[in-house]
């Protein structure tokens, strides 16, 4: 019997066009910013006729885990999707929709969602709501690396829907988390999907650790940075699939494992969009 494939689907957030080296991006002062995604690159298949058909956040996921028009959906309207919205009937993916995962799920897959989710909040929509057995990540969109806090000061990063307190910097744990599930032994294929907030704002790196909280809260307000703290950014999480690689091939399951990585709907300041 053909055992089904486990499915991996990778996300970056706000990702220019050409940020990549296997999309012809140049060089960052330390190096390749990309090189394990150029890996995959070459050794897989390039798709680059398709599009976003929006050029914001919520919307693209509504599109991406329903595969409708996202606008056939009331939520998909309102951008973006904040902590405003908590309480909010109407603001999210309704649980009755088919998703990706919902389907998969149905078929005898395991299924997770760690990183961004961004499709509503709590007790009205969330992961577990539409297709996910697990989550781990914010709720909304852009969150500080460190203090996992979204732009109104309040934290954001849940295990399902209860709030969870991690220490570190926000890539680095998705990465890892991700990789323990991909070590969770199962007779069960997988469908992994992980949604990574790099390289949204605020731009920190994983060396930003030691700014104090003051100056760490005013990079949501000034949003700051640079183009070298944008690259670094799409470094980590470069750093971070490549972990993700690594844990598939130490358990044998790098041949039974179809990845797709893809940006959402294109890159803000410091990205590079040419030539879109």
């Amino acid at each position: 019997m053909t055992r089904r494939p486990n499915l991996i689907f990778i996300v970056a957030d706000d990702l220019g066009f050409a940020d990549l080296g296997c999309y012809g991006g140049r060089e960052a002062d330390f190096g390749p910013v990309s090189p394990v995604l150029d890996r995959l690159a070459a050794g897989g298949l390039k798709l680059t006729q398709g599009y976003s058909n929006s050029p914001v956040c919520s919307p693209t996921r509504f599109a991406m885990i329903t595969g409708r028009w996202q606008y056939r959906l009331r939520g998909a309207a309102e951008e973006p999707i904040n902590s405003k919205s908590k309480g909010s009937s109407t603001l999210g993916l309704p649980p009755e929709i088919p998703t990706l995962p919902s389907l998969l799920r149905d078929a005898g897959y395991r299924t997770a969602l760690i990183g961004k989710w961004h499709l509503g909040y709590p007790p009205h929509f969330s992961p577990l709501k539409s297709g996910y057995d697990e989550f781990f990540g914010p709720m909304s969109g852009g969150v500080d690396y460190f203090s996992h806090c979204s732009s109104s000061g309040q934290h954001d990063l849940y295990f399902g829907e209860e709030e969870q307190h991690s220490e570190g910097y926000l890539t680095d744990l998705l990465s890892q988390r991700a990789c323990e599930w991909v070590r969770r032994p199962s007779d069960q294929p997988f469908f992994l999907s992980l949604h990574y907030t790099a390289p949204h704002w605020p731009w920190e790196t994983r060396d930003d650790a030691g700014i104090v909280d003051d100056v760490k809260a005013n990079l949501f307000h000034l949003h700051g940075g640079n183009i070298h703290t944008y690259r670094r950014m799409i470094h980590h999480m470069d750093e971070g699939i490549g972990q993700v690689m690594a844990a598939l091939k130490r358990h044998g399951l790098t041949d039974n494992t179809l990845v797709v990585f893809t940006s959402d709907n294109g890159g803000e300041r410091f990205s590079d969009n040419w030539p879109l």
